[in-house]
C-alpha cells in the first residue's frame, strides 16, 4: 500500500518528505499531491507528461503475458537475487520502470515485511501495480528526472526491460545497496525478431549499459537466464503488443506474418540478471 512507502518519497519540486494529510501527500513547502482514487499517486514535476508511458493496450498485453507465466524463470532468478544481495530486514525496495508491478510482487515475496516502490511514468501500468502485492505503494514519475525519493532511501533497486537512470540510481541506493538489472541479450525472441521484422537487440547492449552505470556503480556479478518459449498465435501477438516494438509495427503486417508462423512456435527467452552496487 502507499502508505507503506510514504516515509522514503520525497517531493518532485523540492526534494523534501511528503507526510500524508487525509487523501494528500504534503511537503514542508507546501507542494500537494492527490492520491488517485486507484491508490496510485503523481509525482511528475508540473511541465512533465506521460505521453511515452505504455499505452492501456500494451499493459493488457503485458499483463496477460506474464499473468500466464511465460517469464517466470525470469521473475524466480530475479527473487533469488534479491534475496542474496539484500539480506538486510527492512528498508525500501525501489523498481525503476515497474510497469504492472509482476517482478516487483515477485521479490517482495522473497524479502518478506520489506515495502515496494513501483515508479513507472504510465498511469495505466500502476493501476495494475498498486493491486500487485499488498506492499507495493505506485508512484508515477519520469525516470529521466529526479526521482521522488530521499536519499540513500533504497537498499535494493529493480530494473527490468526498463530506463535506466544512473546517477538517480546511486543517489536513492543507501551505501552497499544493490542493483539489479534486467536486459534482453542479442538472442531474445530471435525468432520473432527475424520472423516478425521486430525491434532487435544491438549485440554491444550489455557492454553500453556498463559504461553508462561505471562511473556510478560496480560491478558485482551477473548471469545468463535462457529457456525455450512455446507461444501460440495469440501468445505472439501479446508479447509484440506488449514491448516497445508495439510502438513501430503495423498491424496488418503483422497479422499476415503471423499466420505464416508455426502454431505454436518455439521461441527463445533470453536475458542477463546483473548486479551493481554503491
Amino acid at each position: 500500500m502507499l502508505q507503506d512507502i510514504e516515509p522514503y518519497l520525497a517531493c518532485p519540486h523540492c526534494a523534501q518528505p511528503l507526510t500524508p494529510d487525509g487523501r494528500t501527500l504534503r511537503c514542508p513547502a507546501g507542494h500537494s499531491h492527490d492520491i488517485a482514487k486507484q491508490g496510485y499517486v503523481s509525482l511528475l514535476a508540473g511541465d512533465a507528461h506521460t505521453g511515452t508511458g505504455d499505452t492501456a493496450d500494451m499493459v493488457a498485453a503485458r499483463s496477460d503475458f506474464l499473468a500466464a507465466g511465460h517469464y517466470r524463470p525470469i521473475a524466480d532468478a530475479l527473487a533469488a537475487a534479491a534475496a542474496a544481495a539484500d539480506p538486510e530486514p527492512d528498508g525500501l525496495v525501489a523498481d525503476l520502470g515497474a510497469g504492472t508491478g509482476h517482478y516487483l510482487a515477485h521479490v517482495l515475496d522473497a524479502l518478506p515485511g520489506r515495502p515496494g516502490a513501483a515508479l513507472d511514468i504510465s498511469k495505466y501500468a500502476l493501476r495494475r501495480a498498486a493491486k500487485a502485492h499488498p506492499r507495493i505503494g505506485a508512484v508515477v514519475c519520469d525516470a529521466w528526472r529526479p526521482l521522488p525519493l530521499l536519499d540513500a532511501s533504497a537498499g535494493l533497486v529493480l530494473n527490468v526491460f526498463a530506463p535506466r537512470n544512473g546517477p538517480e540510481i546511486r543517489r536513492v541506493l543507501r551505501p552497499g545497496g544493490t542493483l539489479l538489472l534486467v536486459s534482453p541479450t542479442p538472442r531474445h525472441l530471435r525468432e520473432l525478431v527475424a520472423a516478425l521484422g521486430l525491434l532487435s537487440v544491438d549485440e554491444e547492449k550489455q557492454r553500453r549499459i556498463d559504461e553508462k552505470l561505471g562511473p556510478h556503480l560496480t560491478p558485482a556479478g551477473r548471469q545468463e537466464v535462457e529457456f525455450t518459449l512455446r507461444l501460440s498465435a495469440e501468445d505472439v501477438r501479446t508479447v509484440v503488443g506488449m514491448g516497445p516494438s508495439a510502438w513501430h509495427t503495423d498491424p496488418e503486417r503483422l497479422a499476415q506474418r503471423l499466420g505464416e508462423l508455426p502454431d505454436p512456435v518455439e521461441v527463445t527467452a533470453s536475458v542477463t540478471v546483473a548486479a551493481y552496487r554503491r
